[in-house]
């Protein structure tokens, strides 16, 4: 250590001459940026959807977690889809970019995303691959920001057929009322809001109906979306359809309303 000589004193200040930094300093930013870039240990867990047998492909939904996450709390999130066994440990590094390679898929979505520690209790897919109806077998690699592999496996998916990966062809009608709880439950505020705007531009409902929804919670009001327009029969159910697969392309696939 050495006492710093003032070069000048005034009656305000006191100026000095660093000639270099500290070695305390210098050591403590890098331990510092260390501990940022430390991975920790995380999972990879694998859900596979029902096949839509219209557009002949299936989605596998990818989650990159923490691994003190328990799989049976995130099952419960995917109850329609199959999980699929795999070796799941990686090491994972917060705030990095991760993207996904699979060469069979039509298309992996996002190309890239960010590894974040705040999951919530939802457990959203952190990618979806879009492969054909006909996979038998897929190789998945998930790279770094530095393009290096960190966990890479190839699986075999479960044979599936028509009756177990999709539900009976119903009228637009009953269809929406086999998928009423799920609507219910799932379907967000602003997408309400929004089948309510071009229900009514569309003619389906008037303003009174729309008005009487509008004052009423985010579920009451889904429940008279759904029941008013199911009851206007299957022309005016099968646009409440088309506009949920406009606004929510995902809900609609999990509803098999895609």
């Amino acid at each position: 250590m050495k006492v710093l000589k003032p070069r000048k004193i005034t009656d305000t200040h006191v100026i000095v001459e660093v000639t270099h930094l500290s070695s305390f300093g210098l050591v403590w930013n890098i331990k510092r940026f260390w501990n940022k870039e430390k991975p920790v240990s995380g999972q990879v867990l694998l859900f596979l959807e029902p096949i839509n047998f219209r557009t002949q492909r299936q989605n596998l939904n990818v989650l990159l977690l923490t691994s003190n996450i328990p799989v049976e709390e995130v099952r419960v999130k995917y109850r329609d889809a199959n999980f699929i066994q795999a070796p799941s440990k990686c090491k994972l590094i917060k705030d990095h970019r991760y993207t996904v390679l699979c060469p069979v898929a039509y298309k992996v979505q996002p190309p890239e995303e960010d590894f974040d520690l705040d999951f919530g209790t939802n457990y959203p897919p952190t990618f979806q691959i879009r492969l054909p109806a006909d996979t038998e077998e897929v190789t998945i690699t998930i790279q770094g920001q530095t393009n290096t592999d960190v966990w890479k496996c190839t699986i075999d998916l479960p044979e599936r057929t028509r009756s177990q990966s999709t539900p009976q062809i119903l009228p637009p009608d009953k269809h929406l009322f086999a998928v009423r709880k799920q609507f219910v439950d799932q379907v967000s505020d602003s997408t309400v809001n929004q089948l309510l705007d071009s229900l009514l531009q569309q003619g389906i409902i008037n303003k009174e109906e729309m008005d009487s929804a509008r004052i009423k919670p985010r579920a009451d009001r889904a429940r008279d979306v759904i029941d008013v327009v199911r009851n206007k029969g299957e022309e005016a159910s099968s646009s409440l359809i088309d506009g949920l697969r406009e606004l929510d392309p995902y809900l609609s696939e999990t509803l098999h309303l895609s």
